[in-house]
């Protein structure tokens, strides 16, 4: 399975009940989105991980924000198909690697790159990409290290995602809004569909 050719947005979730997991699912597979990231920000994480994995198994669920290695190993028991840090230090890459599931350690850095590069991991988050340098700081990355794609995450919007999917070495890009909190708090699921449909043309 690979992450970053599923769809070009990956929904970075934050989710405060569980119960609205599954409709979300639904709602983007509907629209035309088969991946999920729910990020362990809340304790309504790991319930809402197993609920996707049990009742929407044609949703490919993440977890992500994982900082520890006890969040990934309940990630990995909660049923999390892939996992995503926001950065990559030597204990968090064991335990990323430990699981045996398809990961994206957080890079912002050259330097980092190449870190997990020693791994053989050449599937990365650049995060936060806007902060760190956007686009610009792709193409530098492209150069010298073409073998490399990345899932650029943090601060992108539906008017720049497009630029950071016209780069060679994107595979997606994780976006929080087509999410948004008010339209989770009103179960509209409508809207969130429609969300998702509108990414799934972006990287034309």
């Amino acid at each position: 399975m690979n992450i970053l050719d599923i769809a070009p947005v990956v929904p970075v979730v934050v989710l405060d009940d569980p119960d609205r997991a599954v409709p979300l699912a639904r709602a983007l597979l509907d629209g035309g989105v088969g991946v999920i990231e729910i990020t362990l920000r809340t304790n309504a994480a790991l319930p809402a991980i197993d609920a996707i994995a049990s009742e929407v198994p044609e949703m490919v669920v993440g977890a992500g924000t994982l900082i520890t290695a006890l969040q990934i190993e309940a990630a990995a028991a909660a049923g999390a198909q892939f996992l995503v840090s926001p950065g990559a230090t030597p204990q968090l890459l064991d335990a990323l690697a430990d699981t045996g599931l398809p990961y994206l350690p957080g890079v912002a850095t050259i330097s980092e790159v190449l870190t997990v590069l020693d791994r053989g991991v050449t599937e990365m988050k650049f995060f936060p990409a806007e902060s760190s340098g956007g686009t610009t700081a792709l193409r530098a990355f492209a150069g010298p290290l073409p073998q490399v794609r990345f899932c650029p995450t943090g601060g992108i919007t539906p008017a720049t995602a497009p630029d950071y999917l016209s780069l060679p070495n994107v595979g997606c890009v994780g976006g929080s809004w087509l999410t948004p909190a008010a339209a989770l708090a009103a179960d509209d699921w409508s809207r969130i569909r429609a969300l998702a449909a509108a990414t799934t043309t972006l990287r034309d």
